[in-house]
């Protein structure tokens, strides 16, 4: 009996350890799943951006293709299944997350996948709207967008998905360097169809590197192991591993002559630019003297005329005062005419007379004249005015001092 009690005990204590180990074992294994596929995705975004360099991205390239299964596998981890009526729990695709999570961003394209004819799944819409993003250049921003609403997140997750843990702000940054690619896809091809699910191909990643001292070691023993005479173990299996290297530098070479090349084509490109900026900056530049010449003229003409105006403001304002003058003389004349004899009424006509004389002289003013349009001889009107206005006004006291125009 007491036996069979230590037994199990022991049994029981060995069943709770095992329940222990257990659970660590399947939050190592969730963990380490999460790392792989955050990794893989870092890699498969390099090699696409790589891959942009040199050719146009599209459904047929192997980099996208990978890529695009691995973002669906990270999509579709842990994702709760769509619970029936009769409590049955049916599979389900990200895109139901997302159609949910992404209907916040602004002129988001899900209506529009929504609404294809031609894909009827919902993986298949899925991956449509994988597509759509990419093209849009609006990954990142569905990733960040559906990833702060949290609670529809923990709706459609388990405890331990990607999405819900600390990897999922790193994988919105890793989608960010894709808004830099030009990708062209077609919406009705193969890789739309939903029957199949996405196959990761690891070995594009999977590139293993011997050190240096490795090698050495290698070499060593092969040396030593030719020296004691056996033929089978020469070293004859060396070849391969450096034939691998010499194809291995001979793609990098290519590729860095590619990228020289490129590199070439957009230095002359970007110096035809330059030299074409410089053209316009030049022909800016005179055309801005031109302008600034016609400016400069303007002002000097419009001073002219200012100064021209003004003078014939002041000239106006004297004729003013010499025609309130003459008013005066006038009124003075005529009342003088009412209590003087008709001789003396013959001198207020002949006032009178020289009144008008001298008023007809002032109407050809130089300042009626600039009022025409002519303002380039002033000084010689004047000048002629002013004899004009002289003989006037001395031919009627001569008349009026001489003996014939004295009364009988």
């Amino acid at each position: 009996m007491a036996s069979r009690s230590l037994g199990g005990l022991s049994g029981s204590r060995g069943g709770g350890g095992g329940g222990g180990g257990k659970k660590s074992l399947s939050a190592r294994n969730a963990a380490v799943e999460r790392r792989n596929l955050i990794t893989v995705c870092r890699f498969s975004v390099k090699t696409l951006i790589d891959r942009s360099c040199f050719e146009t991205i599209d459904d047929s390239s192997p980099e996208f293709n990978n890529f695009a299964a691995i973002l669906e596998q990270i999509l579709s981890h842990r994702l709760k299944g769509q619970v029936t009526w009769f409590g049955y729990e049916s599979p389900r695709s990200f895109w139901d997350y997302i159609r949910v999570a992404c209907r916040k961003v602004s002129q988001n394209c899900i209506c529009s996948i929504e609404n294809m004819e031609n894909v009827s799944s919902s993986r298949a819409k899925g991956r449509a709207w994988i597509r759509v993003a990419l093209m849009e250049k609006h990954l990142s921003e569905y990733i960040s967008t559906a990833l702060r609403d949290f609670k529809t997140t923990r709706r459609f997750y388990e405890d331990g998905a990607i999405v819900l843990g600390e990897e999922a702000n790193m994988l919105a940054g890793m989608l960010l360097g894709l808004n830099a690619i030009d990708f062209s896809f077609c919406l009705k091809g193969e890789g739309l169809d939903g029957n199949f699910p996405a196959v990761i191909d690891y070995t594009p990643y999977l590139k293993f590197t011997q050190s240096s001292d490795s090698i050495s070691s290698d070499e060593e023993e092969l040396r030593t192991l030719g020296s004691s005479g056996s033929e089978s173990s020469t070293p004859e299996n060396v070849g391969p591993p450096f034939i691998m290297d010499e194809n291995s530098w001979f793609n990098k070479c290519k590729r860095v002559k590619q990228k020289y090349q490129l590199t070439l084509e957009q230095k002359g490109y970007l110096e035809e630019l330059l030299r074409l900026r410089e053209n316009q900056l030049s022909e800016s530049v005179s055309q801005n003297k031109i302008l600034l010449q016609r400016i400069e003229d303007s002002d000097l003409a419009h001073k002219l005329e200012k100064e021209q105006l003004e003078y014939i403001i002041v000239e106006l304002q004297d004729q003013l005062k010499s025609y309130q003058s003459l008013d005066q003389l006038s009124a003075e004349v005529s009342l003088s005419q009412t209590s003087l004899d008709p001789g003396q009424s013959q001198e207020g006509d002949g006032k009178q007379d020289t009144l008008n004389l001298i008023s007809e002289g002032k109407e050809d003013t130089p300042s009626l004249l600039g009022l025409c349009g002519s303002l380039t001889s002033v000084a010689s009107y004047k000048s002629l005015t002013s004899l004009k206005s002289n003989d006037y006004l001395a031919s009627p006291t001569t008349e009026m001092t001489s003996p014939g125009l004295t009364p009988s």
